[in-house]
């Protein structure tokens, strides 16, 4: 029994390792008379997102059939967490979606990541410098952005107007909101963590004058610019302009308990499709500020996603010969639309202009980036550890378990020791 045993899990475990290995097509590799070169590719995403970038790489295997392209794709959390350890064991695809902070992670010199300058099958003619010095590390052009991203407000303005009230500008203008809606128990505005730490440094820079770092990326508030941080995200909740974050879910805008919410460019289909979908008009509103002026003050952009070339592939050649496609070919970019964000490759927008693509709520935030002058988002700003201990010192003192004197200072100097 023993014996039988053993080999019906030997057998078990070469189907999974046949299924694990399989690419994204499911047709069989003829190989009679061409060596196929086999390339890994990596990215994270929705179900729609793995629906349109599995198709192009069965586009691209038909353009090339000399290679073949295995595909592994996972939601945000599951990707972070696995990237982290290929990285580490230097078992990363040969072409992935990397976010922008790993740069600074796994390539501070530059040597995490292939050097794209040197691969002759990657166009970057296609893509201005600016766009470029967001990809390097040192000389070393280690990623290139797909398309820009920055947090953006998104108002419902069919609830804003049954209540008779302008789509929000200030911060004042979000106040009075609650005011009104909050007999209805409608929150104005809402944000996740990541979105609602970067909305407070925002207010916080534009009080204080300061920006949270130097032009050397060092941590530039100190502690009482941190309570100042807190008393206002306090401020927000009990006055039921926000909800604390601990608490926000994402469907009460289905719901329409929220109003609005602060959430990346890329991210403006996921959040409010259902919305528009049933009729609701949907605006990005302008950036929030004390008095309406210095639109753009203390806000940020960073690349909404990149792709880069692992250091250790074997097949530098195909991996720019995929690379390329992704970025710069007229099948990538019509499948993929603007879904991560208007595209930053000159060759793909004019694509999208002919095919008049670029439009929607998706392009109207991506416009009022660019009509504004945001500052560039230093990586350490997204340190998901960081914002926990942020907003868990926020929780002690609106739980009154520490008083907002100790908690800031202690929130300090743990934020300090990140940017070190």
């Amino acid at each position: 029994m023993k014996f039988r045993s053993f080999h019906k899990i030997t057998a078990l475990l070469c189907s999974m390792v046949l299924l694990t290995s399989a690419g994204c097509s499911s047709e069989p590799v003829v190989t009679e008379q061409m060596q196929q070169t086999e390339i890994s590719l990596s990215w994270w995403g929705n179900d729609a997102r793995n629906k349109y970038t599995i198709q192009a790489v069965e586009k691209f295997e038909e353009l090339h059939p000399e290679i073949k392209v295995k595909c592994s794709y996972s939601e945000w959390s599951g990707y972070e967490t696995r990237n982290r350890i290929q990285m580490i064991s230097d078992t990363e695809a040969d072409v992935m979606q990397i976010n922008y902070g790993w740069l600074q992670q796994y390539s501070p010199e530059g040597e995490g990541y292939y050097d794209i300058y040197t691969l002759d099958a990657m166009d970057i003619s296609q893509f201005s410098e600016d766009v470029l010095r967001y990809g390097l590390r040192g000389e070393h052009l280690n990623a290139v952005p797909i398309a820009m991203n920055a947090q953006t407000v998104y108002i419902n303005k069919t609830i804003y107007e049954q209540y008779g009230l302008d789509v929000p500008k200030t911060w004042d203008d979000l106040f009075h909101a609650a005011e009104v809606m909050k007999a209805d128990d409608i929150y104005p505005l809402s944000a996740a963590s990541k979105s609602m730490w970067l909305y407070l440094i925002a207010y916080t820079e534009q009080t204080t004058g300061k920006t949270i770092t130097d032009d050397s990326g060092n941590l530039n508030f100190t502690a009482n610019d941190f309570k100042i941080m807190m008393e206002f995200y306090q401020k927000l909740v009990t006055e039921h302009v926000m909800p604390q974050v601990d608490f926000y879910q994402r469907l009460e805008l289905d719901n329409e308990k929220y109003a609005g919410s602060v959430a990346w460019i890329s991210d403006a289909v996921n959040y409010f499709g259902e919305a528009i979908s049933n009729g609701r008009e949907i605006v990005a509103a302008d950036y929030t500020t004390i008095d309406g002026s210095n639109i753009g003050q203390g806000w940020y952009a960073k690349p909404a996603t990149m792709y880069a070339v692992s250091k250790n592939t074997e097949h530098p050649k195909e991996a720019a010969v995929l690379l390329n496609y992704l970025m710069n070919s007229k099948e990538m970019a019509e499948l993929q639309g603007i879904e991560k964000g208007i595209p930053l490759s000159a060759a793909a927008q004019e694509i999208l202009k002919k095919e008049k693509v670029l439009t929607g709520i998706q392009y109207e935030a991506s416009q009022k980036m660019e009509g504004c002058t945001l500052g560039e988002m230093n990586p350490v700003l997204e340190k998901t550890d960081m914002i926990d201990d942020f907003f868990t010192a926020c929780n002690d003192v609106i739980y009154e378990v520490k008083d907002i004197d100790m908690a800031s200072k202690e929130v300090y100097t743990k934020i300090k020791a990140y940017f070190k």
